[in-house]
């Protein structure tokens, strides 16, 4: 149980610091969207040149360090889905930054996705399973995941802004919980060593997938609004990593006739989600002079 709460604690303070992140980033990535240039990826070197993006880096690396902590005392079931309240902290941070006091409906927002996680989690009740995953495993996980994501990199090359974002979000959010499993297998190496965690290819599957993940969250952010996008970041996230820690890691969860109320406690985070996507302390939208 210990464990367990310093896993809770450990995945909060890593969505604070993807919120902080948050908030600077998709300023300067709002920002840079406007520079046209001859050269298709030019944006990501003028980002690269931006003390604002710079800074949001260092709090992703603040929150990979804090991630890396949960995922080892905890389940990747439980991990990822608590680390969905980054857009909770990120109405907080906003708040702060933009000086600006949430109205009601942000509030109500807030609080639908609090308890929509809560009960969730609760319902589900994610345990604990196995800290290494064969490598037979992997290779089906690795191989279902990559089609589902070419899959969505086509489709959303034939839509329209807000449904692009959409399908990118979705795309982005395996990514990412497809980083955190192999990150979850990494550390566990550590017992044996900082050799075996050194050479085990899971530390330098994080790596590339985790850069990948990165540089594809730049152009969802680029490619439609906050509310197309956020919602499936943060829904695909918890649900794919909650299917990876069972499926991967043999975390067991709490199914049968739960799984309705279970889906309604997704459908409260999901709509609860999209109205502080809406909100200008977490969008960042008629803010531009605070900057």
């Amino acid at each position: 149980m210990l464990l367990l709460i310093v896993s809770v604690v450990l995945a909060l303070m890593a969505a604070l610091a993807n919120a902080a992140a948050s908030v600077l980033q998709r300023r300067a990535a709002a920002t840079e969207k406007a520079v046209s240039t001859g050269r298709r990826f030019s944006w990501l070197t003028h980002l690269l040149h931006r003390p604002v993006w710079m800074w949001g880096s260092a709090m992703l690396g603040l929150s990979g360090i804090c991630q890396a902590g949960a995922l080892a005392t905890g389940p990747l079931a439980v991990v990822q889905p608590v680390m969905a309240t980054e857009l909770l902290f990120t109405l907080v941070v906003g708040s702060v930054f933009f000086h600006r006091r949430p109205d009601t409906r942000a509030w109500w927002a807030f609080l639908s996705m609090v308890l929509g996680l809560a009960a969730f989690l609760v319902l589900v009740h994610p345990t604990a399973g196995t800290t290494r995953v064969p490598v037979g495993r992997w290779l089906a996980a690795g191989a279902g995941l990559l089609t589902v994501v070419i899959i969505l990199l086509v489709v959303a090359a034939r839509l329209p802004s807000a449904p692009r974002a959409t399908v990118l979000g979705a795309a982005t959010a395996i990514g990412f919980s497809g980083t955190a499993a192999l990150m979850k297998d990494a550390i566990a190496r550590l017992s044996d060593g900082i050799v075996a965690l050194l050479t085990a290819w899971q530390t330098y599957g994080v790596a590339v997938l985790g850069l990948a993940s990165f540089l594809l969250l730049q152009v969802t952010l680029r490619a439609g609004t906050l509310v197309a996008s956020q919602p499936a970041l943060t829904l695909g996230d918890s649900l794919t990593s909650v299917v990876l820690g069972a499926v991967l890691f043999d975390e067991k969860l709490t199914l049968g006739w739960f799984i309705l109320p279970e889906l309604a406690a997704i459908a409260l985070v999901g709509a609860g989600s999209v109205q502080l996507a809406r909100t200008p302390e977490v969008s960042g939208k008629g803010q531009e002079g605070v900057w």
